[in-house]
């Protein structure tokens, strides 16, 4: 499986288990384990660098077991050929979404109108409760 172009994790790091599966297949599914269940270890696999590894491990962290595998299951199609490539799949999209490095945050000033405009609001409030304050008093 290769991953942004740049990872490949081969299929022996993968670890399957096939479950007679709870959804549709009538009488099939009784009879054949069709349910994919793949179990992926995060902290064992070498095929990433420390750096990545680490934030990985961070992002990932709640959906990881406590020995450090990821578990991916699919069950939605009635073939086990077909669940195999979901979880796949599914595997893939996590550890893809998971290694998008952050983007640096570059910190900006308001512009020169929208500060204007803050401290004619203020200016305009503060006038408006200047009045209240004054205001005689009435009826007498």
């Amino acid at each position: 499986m290769l991953i942004r172009g740049k990872y490949f994790v081969p299929e022996s790091e993968f670890s399957w288990q096939f479950i007679q599966s709870p959804g549709p297949g009538g009488q099939n599914v009784n009879k054949v384990a069709t349910t994919a269940r793949l179990t992926f270890s995060l902290a064992a696999t070498c095929r990433f660098d420390a750096e990545v590894k680490a934030r990985l491990l961070e992002k990932l962290a709640g959906k990881l077991n406590d020995a450090g595998e990821l578990v991916v299951v699919s069950r939605a199609s009635r073939s086990q050929s077909a669940n195999r490539r979901e979880a796949v799949r599914k595997l893939e999209e996590l550890l893809t979404s998971a290694l998008v490095e952050p983007k640096k945050r570059r910190p900006t000033r308001p512009t020169a109108a929208s500060v204007r405009r803050r401290l004619a609001a203020k200016a305009h409030r503060a006038g408006i409760k200047r009045e209240r304050r004054n205001a005689p008093e009435r009826g007498e």
